[in-house]
């Protein structure tokens, strides 16, 4: 298949689902089709076919570009030059060049999908209005009404995000497909060479941001039997790293702050004791599984607006979303019975390779292939009927 992927910003290391989607770029290359990225510069570090201008949208471009982001502006001429080169479209976030590439497409009579990465409350939180349920189910129905229902297939991350869009009214076929981890993520024995050697240590992977709640972390190891002896490490970037910094000032162990590349991150995951996700909202969380994928044991947030938490095995990897002393109650826990951590290592290194990238892909291109289908069999439907010849003028025609 000739495939273009359209996303605001493809190029970053600080966006999950651009993240995301370069991995299925590159996979589904891997895999023989001819894949081509239509969005804006991004930070350069990813080649671009079809460069769009970013859109600046004032007065919240800097805020936009703390959280890895940035809109992208529609150009008509480059958008139909693109979506005539491919056999289908996919669409990646629900915003202008979504709405816009969208019509297009319909002209030319291409197919297209979309996917849903963005929930409400990702947008909502970076306003401090992450509980503002109504507004959350208002953005719900306007992306519905407005991108959504246009779309016959349209892909999410995870059976939770499925069921939240189900609950909304969504129309569309619904196609729960993982983001996928690399084949690299895989059992890691613990080694501890060149950080904190004599300490316990506890990681999160996430932006730096008010929904990730870092902040929980950081209070539960305040209120935990053993703060003396654990040492946090916080992998990623964000808008919060200065107030986490002073957050944490009190610590008899300071948190340490990082960004790694693959390799780099694979070798700090197998120094790690403990893996915690805290965050309220989650469409899936790829760097949770992930980081089980090298045998790190999680304890995660139960709340009611992430998928990560089904990614616990049982109670002890679960806390109460939002309570500080509930999730010290269970890091202590895994503290005290390391025999029982080291046997739920090999557990969810095990479980995380159903999450394989390789699966993803190629359910994303079944989904590709099921739309191609439909749109064409739905072309064919809508044509007028023409009269059958007699067989006779059939044979001499």
């Amino acid at each position: 298949m000739k495939i273009l992927f359209v996303i605001d910003i493809y190029a970053t290391s600080n966006n999950g689902s651009s993240i995301s989607a370069q991995r299925f770029v590159e996979e589904m290359r891997n895999q023989g089709h001819e894949v081509r990225v239509m969005s804006t510069i991004g930070d350069g570090s990813k080649p671009v076919d079809y460069v769009l201008k970013e859109f600046h949208f004032y007065p919240f471009v800097g805020l936009c570009h703390k959280y890895g982001f940035a809109y992208g502006s529609t150009d008509k001429k480059l958008m139909r030059r693109a979506i005539a080169w491919c056999d289908i479209v996919h669409f990646m976030f629900p915003w202008a060049i979504t709405f816009r590439g969208k019509k297009i497409a319909d002209e030319l009579g291409k197919p297209s999908t979309a996917a849903f990465h963005v929930q409400p409350e990702n947008v909502t939180s970076a306003f401090n209005l992450g509980n503002c349920h109504w507004l959350s189910k208002l953005m719900y129905q306007v992306w519905r009404k407005a991108v959504y229902d246009r779309f016959d297939y349209v892909h999410c991350p995870s059976r939770f995000i499925k069921q939240q869009l189900i609950e909304q009214g969504y129309r569309s076929h619904i196609c729960a497909i993982s983001n996928g981890i690399d084949n690299d993520f895989v059992y890691q024995p613990k080694t501890r060479t060149d950080f904190a050697s004599d300490k316990y240590v506890i990681a999160m992977v996430g932006r730096l941001a008010h929904e990730k709640r870092q902040d929980l972390i950081i209070e539960a190891v305040r209120q935990s039997k053993y703060a003396d002896r654990i040492q946090l490490l916080f992998i990623g970037r964000g808008p919060l790293y200065d107030d986490y910094r002073k957050l944490a000032e009190d610590l008899p162990n300071p948190p340490v702050f990082g960004y790694y590349p693959k390799p780099e991150l694979i070798k700090k995951l197998s120094q790690v004791d403990l893996y915690v996700h805290a965050s309220d909202m989650e469409s899936e969380a790829i760097s949770c599984i992930e980081a089980i994928g090298t045998g790190l044991v999680p304890v995660i947030s139960d709340s009611e607006l992430s998928a990560t938490k089904q990614f616990a095995l049982d109670e002890r990897s679960l806390f109460r979303a939002g309570d500080a002393a509930d999730l010290a109650r269970k890091i202590d826990w895994w503290i005290e019975h390391p025999q029982e951590k080291a046997e739920m290592e090999h557990a969810y290194a095990e479980y995380a390779r159903q999450f394989s990238l390789e699966r993803s892909v190629q359910a994303c291109l079944r989904m590709f292939s099921s739309a191609i289908d439909l749109h064409y069999a739905s072309q064919e439907n809508s044509l007028p009927s023409v009269p059958a010849m007699p067989a006779l003028a059939r044979h001499t025609a």
